[in-house]
């Protein structure tokens, strides 16, 4: 406790926080953001994360790469931290840092809690395996990010009763009328065409290879001037994600016949993205079931769905916890190529209702994220594993 400003302290450690704004940054600020309403929040993350920080949250900056140094000089610091401010909580912010806050919390007497994506669960590597998951056994609390994930935090062993579920977040932006319009002509896309939009990493449990193979000619039979636009790139320092190259993809929809249709726009941010969102017809989310590489939860639907843009999408891990089905959008059985097909031509065919898409992602705004994430955090009252 600060005796100062009356405020209990918690300690988060985190590998994924700006200044890089990918899913996983965007989260772990808003985790400090929100839950700087009730804990004066100290933020171990990675080199150039304080530039970005919210407002009255300190942080301790560990040289990002490569991973064992972070690993290591995030351990160090943490303890240091801890030692000296004594929190409450220490916070993982993902799996990966589950071992240095269950360290750091038995160093300084505070409770450890963990906010677990689903990968950070399976990662498959016998090292990882033999570490991480008893760490995260060992927590006072485990947050998971969706219904899936909390059941494959179950199946390595963590108590039921120590697992919450905390849908990610998200931003409600304002309507611009002129988005759509300026998106189109920025890329020359045509006014009237069908435009698709995927948005994410590009990695072989996103399925976009696949996608432009198996699916998207099928659209194209039907639509002949339908587009795809690609938003996302190779991810460079995933946990354990296999990669899909841009040039791989567009090889596989050269030889489908659709190359011409489709568009990679690298990764997009901010106004940019906000503008993808809005010239777009629909979403298309084809995650692939992968063994030991999940879809944790779908953080790009319930974006997709705050620009009033529905999804379709494969009906696997945490997707159907980010897709209201016939409401935000449309899930189709895992793997059914034809079926996916079949419901991104109804939804252009018979679009869903924008204000509708809209209002299932207000459920999941930021100030709703962190008033269930404070309820969920383990208090001083919390049984010691």
């Amino acid at each position: 406790m600060n005796i100062a400003t009356g405020k209990p302290r918690l300690l988060l450690i985190t590998r994924n926080f700006p200044p890089l704004w990918g899913g996983m940054e965007r989260l772990n600020w808003h985790i400090a953001d929100e839950l700087a309403r009730e804990y004066e929040v100290t933020v171990v993350g990675p080199a150039g994360a304080a530039a970005h920080a919210p407002v009255g949250v300190r942080v301790i900056e560990v040289p990002l790469r490569p991973l064992w140094r972070f690993l290591l000089l995030a351990s160090w610091r943490a303890l240091r931290a801890a030692r000296w401010s004594r929190p409450t909580v220490v916070l993982a912010g993902s799996g990966l840092t589950a071992p240095l806050a269950w360290l750091a919390a038995r160093f300084s007497g505070a409770r450890a809690a963990a906010y677990v994506h689903g990968l950070d669960l399976t990662v498959p590597h016998p090292a990882y395996r033999a570490l991480w998951r008893p760490a995260l056994r060992r927590m006072h609390c485990v947050i998971a990010n969706s219904r899936a994930t909390a059941t494959q935090a179950q199946a390595i062993g963590i108590a039921p009763e120590r697992i919450h579920i905390v849908h990610p977040g998200v931003d409600m932006p304002a309507h611009d009328s002129t988005a759509r319009a300026r998106f189109r002509a920025t890329h020359d896309l045509g006014e009237h065409a069908p435009v698709l939009l995927s948005v994410g990493r590009l990695t072989m449990r996103k399925g976009l290879r696949e996608f432009v193979s198996q699916v998207l000619p099928r659209i194209a039979a039907q639509r002949p001037d339908v587009q795809l636009v690609v938003v996302g790139d190779a991810p460079a320092d995933a946990l354990y994600a296999q990669a899909q190259s841009p040039a791989s993809i567009q090889a596989a929809a050269d030889a489908a016949g659709v190359g011409t249709q489709v568009h990679f726009l690298g990764t997009r941010f901010g106004a940019e993205l906000a503008d993808a969102y809005a010239g777009a017809d629909l979403h298309v989310f084809p995650v692939r079931e992968l063994r030991n590489d999940p879809e944790g939860f779908g953080m790009v639907a319930v974006e997709a769905a705050a620009h009033g843009l529905p999804t379709v999408a494969y009906a696997t891990g945490g997707v159907v916890d980010a897709v209201g089905d016939g409401i935000s959008g449309r899930l189709v059985a895992a793997g059914d190529g034809a079926g996916f097909a079949r419901a991104t031509l109804q939804s252009l065919d018979e679009p869903l209702d924008p204000a509708a898409v809209r209002a299932f992602a207000a459920h999941f705004a930021w100030l709703q994220f962190g008033k269930h994430l404070l309820q969920s955090l383990p208090s001083k009252r919390t049984n010691t594993p």
